[in-house]
């Protein structure tokens, strides 16, 4: 049996795996995509396939490849990684066989525009780097597209994906807008407006049956909470899930505990499970200082992330 080779490390790493190996498995991938989309002998399933149905395959992949990382989880983030890259290839062999790109189109154009984007690199003799950074690069790139396409000039807000999270594109819509100076200052103020539109939304609460004011407002304060999280540098679809998680974990402390009394949560009322939903949290703290008190114990980043959820 060979020996698995070990992953590289240090200033080896640098230097990346031997062209001839890497060569050699994409090539591997390549061959096995078009043995699956075989006409006479591929799979029923990979042939049925087209780009609009393995879109939300990609989808998927991408999000549990995200969740990989999150938790921290370096084989699930190589096993993820993987079924993102059999996406990639999947469409390349869908593009080729519509004579529109294949595999290497795709590297060949990621690897110009690359270049293309970092010019105090690239660039003969080097070159300053440019105000504004990647941003205004690839508004420039954008701006060359509506030139090329005849479109004339192109809205600030142009190229932001419609299939995006809308937290996400909420966020990309507010940056685009604040690289031109349409923008609060700081996020103190953004606070103020997310009151402001509290108090909107409480004005057409029920017994109010203006379904689309509830509607608007209610979006009003999500896109707000968006822009909160971006002046404060975090991603709001990651915030999110961590509140997801916080619940998820808080939640299941109830169902432990009623279960420990023969109960379930549809056993319970709302004031039992208030106080043990405040157990939890409060257990979550008690944990969580222990952790900071005895740094290098076991679970120690979990105990933090709890503190942190808090």
């Amino acid at each position: 049996m060979s020996k698995k080779p070990q992953c590289r490390q240090g200033p080896e790493a640098d230097r990346g795996e031997p062209p001839g190996e890497a060569q050699a498995a994409l090539y591997a991938l390549l061959e096995l995509m078009r043995r699956l989309r075989d006409p006479q002998r591929g799979c029923p399933w990979d042939r049925s396939q087209d780009f609009r149905s393995i879109a939300p395959h990609t989808i998927e992949e991408a999000y549990e490849l995200a969740e990989a990382i999150e938790q921290g989880d370096m084989p699930g983030v190589r096993e993820e990684l993987g079924d993102l890259l059999f996406q990639v290839v999947f469409c390349a062999r869908l593009g080729q066989e519509a004579g529109a790109f294949d595999f290497a189109d795709i590297a060949k154009g990621l690897q110009r525009k690359l270049v293309r984007r970092h010019p105090a690199l690239f660039a003969a003799g080097g070159a300053a780097p440019v105000p504004g950074g990647r941003e205004e690069l690839k508004a420039r790139e954008r701006q060359r597209r509506f030139r090329q396409s005849g479109a004339g000039r192109p809205s600030v807000l142009a190229g932001v994906c419609r299939r995006l999270p809308a937290l996400s594109r909420a966020a990309k819509l507010q940056q685009r807008a604040a690289a031109v100076g349409f923008d609060w200052p700081a996020a103190a103020p953004v606070l103020a407006k997310l009151e402001e539109e509290i108090a909107e939304l409480r004005q057409v609460l029920p017994p109010s049956a203006d379904r689309e004011a509830q509607a608007d407002e209610l979006g009003d304060i999500l896109f707000v909470c968006a822009n909160i999280a971006r002046h404060l540098d975090l991603d709001p679809e990651a915030v999110l899930r961590r509140a997801n998680r916080k619940f998820e974990r808080r939640f299941a402390h109830i169902e432990r505990r009623l279960a420990a009394r023969g109960r379930t949560p549809a056993d319970a009322g709302l004031e039992e499970m208030e106080a043990l939903w405040r157990e939890a949290k409060e257990e979550e703290r008690r944990q969580a200082g222990a952790g900071a008190a005895a740094p290098g114990a076991a679970g120690e980043a979990g105990l933090q992330a709890a503190a942190e959820e808090t």
